[in-house]
């Protein structure tokens, strides 16, 4: 086997190829989706409601409505909802007047149970701002929020991990065909989080689906992510009366200091920690000396809870149950994650990680009176949580069915992301290369990483991009992305999906309540290749920088209890039976 770093080298060789030429002025410019012809409806929108969509779906499909409407969005449109049974609820909008033969789904965050079309990381994409797309997305099954309830009946179980987006995908482009008189030429998935492990899903079990896939911090370690990621970090912030140990106003001190300590190892001091991953920091160097105020210093206490966070998950031993806790520079986004706001109790780490362990994870849920608190951090308890890991996650990296129909895929994660750590999209991608070769991954996949990007959108480093535009170049021009560029904006609220409302795109500025400006644009280039200051002109201009010196994460950081979940034949494929699951394996 080759080793890792020889084999993430030679990516970078390879991507680094004939990349100067691209490295001008007009490589900060998005490439281009190609130009298609405008096909016009057949049939009127409201005859649609008549349609049984049943056999392509392959389960029996009703409509619900099927009107006209704009919305103010782009372009007039034509809305359907409907459901596949038992309860999978899915809406697509079919533009009227200027479908360009293109169908993009939107995936859905969190634990989703609502249908919500957001199409993020589309500014600057000219067929998403001119309204010119095809749009579906799901509720994947069921309703209702975070607390995961819908985990007590099996077939809802099945329909969140990965049949309600698929019969989604067939529901709509049956839709497509019978409106238009021809199915969309590409077909398109993007999503973050969760949205992002149902991007991989999609690539992973039904490769058919999609000929381009964006994929953002994605989940793909849902039942670990879920449980020990989120829960540890609840549990170690929180003292044994009950109360924060971190709380929201020390958090900036510690920014600061990891900021500090790891700022300038890439040559360049911008506020941001280029390489957490290899970041040195210690929380210690903040504990409070005399009569310090509480606000620039940590008490013992608070040192330790941080340490703990930083460090992730892990057993008595030191086995680590996750890939890796938040990262350095990550710390200003832990407030109302597991660290709670200045009056406020609610935090989103322990009801993700008490409705996963009540509803889902465990092949029988645990009695109803089952606690956070009873949650065991020992390699018993990793196998436990686990059983079911086949069945949700997203971590099969053989995507040779995929890549071979022509697929293409975009990973990209935030560096400061705070709810699922970039570890692991870095150690799917290696696994990728590890298990089809640095050469064919090359040919259809690219890994971006963000310094200072929060969760999906926002955060201190530039992180709002168009995407969309890349992956369709990519597909229908055969144009491989090289430079992704990032801006970040002051003055209103920041990031792809904060600055995109609910429906299609708006072509010119985000909609916000507050008018922001761009102060800063940064190109990211393809792992494991770093981003470089020319070292003339502006920091806060991405003309000014290139590619740097290849930087592959090592062995060591990606080793964990789960690594052998990035493997192939290791999903499940489930059937109700009674109030339990029947699964096969593909192994």
């Amino acid at each position: 086997m080759i080793p890792l770093t020889l084999s993430a080298l030679s990516v970078a060789t390879a991507l680094a190829a004939g990349a100067s030429a691209r490295l001008a002025p007009a490589s900060v410019v998005a490439d281009r989706p190609a130009t298609l012809p405008v096909v016009a409806p057949v049939m009127e929108c409201e005859k649609l409601g008549g349609l049984d969509l049943s056999d392509g779906v392959g389960a029996r499909t009703r409509i619900t409505a099927a009107t006209s409407g704009n919305d103010a969005t782009p372009a007039p449109y034509c809305r359907v909802t409907g459901y596949v049974e038992p309860a999978v609820n899915f809406e697509v909008r079919l533009p009227l007047t200027n479908w360009t033969q293109r169908f993009v789904q939107t995936g859905c965050g969190g634990l989703c149970g609502h249908v919500s079309i957001r199409l993020a990381n589309a500014g600057g994409c000219d067929p998403a701002g001119r309204g010119e797309l095809a749009l579906a997305s799901t509720d994947m099954g069921h309703s209702g929020g975070m607390e995961g309830e819908f985990g007590e009946d099996p077939q809802r179980r099945i329909d969140f991990a990965y049949r309600g987006v698929h019969v989604t995908t067939l529901a709509a482009k049956a839709l497509i065909a019978a409106f238009y008189g021809r199915p969309p030429k590409y077909s398109y998935f993007s999503g973050c989080s969760d949205g992002g492990r149902e991007a991989l899903m999609a690539a992973q079990r039904y490769p058919g689906d999609f000929d381009g896939i964006t994929a953002g911090a994605a989940a793909m370690n849902f039942t670990t992510q879920n449980t020990f990621y989120h829960g540890w970090n609840a549990l170690k912030n929180t003292a044994a009366d009950g109360a924060a140990v971190l709380t929201a106003d020390t958090l900036p001190a510690l920014h600061e200091a990891a900021v500090r300590a790891c700022d300038s190892a890439d040559g360049l001091e911008d506020g941001l920690i280029a390489d957490p991953v290899g970041c040195r920091f210690d929380p210690g160097g903040l504990r409070c000396r005399g009569d310090q105020p509480a606000a620039v210093c940590l008490t013992p206490a608070q040192v330790e809870a941080a340490r703990a966070i930083y460090a992730g998950a892990r057993d008595a031993a030191g086995n680590k149950l996750v890939l890796g806790g938040p990262l350095p520079g990550s710390e200003l986004s832990w407030a109302g994650v597991f660290v709670p706001r200045p009056g406020s109790t609610r935090l989103m780490s322990p009801s993700i990680a008490t409705g996963a362990l009540k509803y889902l994870v465990y092949e029988r849920n645990p009695p109803s009176g089952y606690r956070l608190a009873d949650l065991q951090f020992t390699r018993e308890s990793f196998t436990q949580t686990t059983t079911l890991h086949g069945l949700y996650d997203a971590t099969n990296p053989d995507l040779s069915a995929f890549a071979t129909r022509g697929g293409r895929l975009i990973l990209w994660h935030g560096m400061a992301d705070p709810h699922i750590s970039p570890l692991n999209s870095i150690a799917y991608h290696t696994a990728m290369i590890r298990v089809m070769g640095a050469a064919a991954v090359e040919r259809f996949a690219r890994l971006y990483l963000f310094p200072g990007g929060d969760h999906c959108g926002g955060g201190e480093g530039p992180f709002d991009m168009d995407l969309l535009s890349p992956i369709m170049a990519w597909v229908e021009q055969g144009t491989a992305p090289f430079a992704i560029i990032a801006s970040h904006r002051v003055g209103g609220r920041t990031g792809p999906i904060a600055a995109i409302p609910p429906g299609l795109p708006s072509p010119g500025a985000p909609a916000e309540a507050t008018p922001s400006r761009v102060d800063r644009t940064r190109p990211a280039f393809p792992y494991p290749l770093t981003t470089r200051y020319n070292g003339a002109g502006s920091i806060d201009d991405a003309r000014n920088f290139g590619p740097g010196p290849a930087a592959p994460v090592g062995d060591d950081a990606l080793h964990w209890l789960g690594a052998s979940f990035y493997a192939p034949g290791r999903a499940l494929w489930c059937a109700p039976e009674g109030t339990t699951l029947k699964c096969r394996s593909t192994r």
